[in-house]
């Protein structure tokens, strides 16, 4: 399961997404989600589902690699639509089940409510995180927050750690696959008994993250040190970024996504969130 989260993974690759500015993908993903929140009925969720599936062919990523990405979601997928199921009320009954009732607007809302995480999760990562390196994305952040330095703001290094710690996601878990591995060929039970006894038996698993952790940002802090890293004053950069019409027009995409939403959420009939 660990091996199946590709949350802040980048997938390098030079697809349409993969050429677009930092600056406007991170705009792009702002708006986007904006879009996805501002869906209220069956229709605006269709389009925002298609919208999503367009930008998956356009980054080009692998379909697996998708699918493994929303894997680790499905707990979250299932609690919510069982939750949405049998507590959710309506005018329509579809099945009394005695102790709960079933409503069709509780199956609706439990439906669009799974695409939604679905959407957010996926649209997102494709936008951003998959399609953009680690360096543009600081570079981009850096660029987009840089009027706050005027107040004194410590824009560079505000940018820079949150790169880094989205980054050490999955070095993170990678790290914790191999802690496991290891417990369990030492003969650690890691899946039986109950809540109790496994929170216990991660025990052995935490302190060796944490120290590995540890270890790891000191190793970057050396390192960073070693090449005279002093922050953002006076840093140059290999790659100047330059904003093109490729990069105006993903940005008027997404707002068109998100004025399609809100026209077809005003005209079109049906259940609403």
């Amino acid at each position: 399961m660990l091996k199946d989260i590709t949350l802040g993974q980048y997938f390098p690759g030079n697809s349409f997404l993969h050429r677009q500015d930092p600056r406007m993908k991170i705009i792009a993903s702002i708006l986007y989600i904006v879009a996805v929140f501002l869906c209220k009925n069956l229709f605006s969720f269709l389009f925002i589902t298609l919208f999503t599936v367009a930008l998956v062919l356009l980054s080009r990523i692998p379909m697996k690699v998708i699918l493994k990405g929303v894997k680790p979601l499905l707990f979250i997928l299932i609690f919510t639509t069982v939750y949405n199921v049998f507590f959710y009320q309506g005018e329509h009954l579809l099945a009394d089940l005695k102790i709960v009732k079933i409503y069709f607007e509780g199956v609706m809302f439990a439906l669009l409510m799974a695409v939604r995480i679905v959407c957010l999760l996926v649209g997102s990562s494709v936008i951003l995180t998959y399609t953009t390196s680690p360096i543009m994305l600081t570079d981009g952040l850096e660029r987009l927050l840089s009027p706050l330095r005027k107040i004194h703001v410590p824009v560079h290094e505000f940018a820079m750690m949150m790169t880094i710690a989205l980054r050490f996601i999955p070095t993170l878990i990678e790290e914790t696959d191999k802690i496991m591995n290891a417990q369990k060929a030492r003969g650690s039970d890691l899946s039986s008994g109950g809540l109790i006894r496994r929170a216990k038996a991660l025990i052995p698993i935490l302190i060796p993250l944490f120290v590995s952790a540890f270890r790891r940002a000191n190793d970057l802090a050396v390192a960073m040190e070693c090449r005279c890293y002093r922050g953002g004053n006076g840093r140059t950069r290999m790659t100047q970024l330059r904003l093109h019409a490729i990069d105006w027009t993903m940005l008027f995409t997404v707002l068109l996504c998100g004025g399609a939403v809100v026209i077809i959420n005003l005209y079109s009939p049906g259940f609403s969130v």
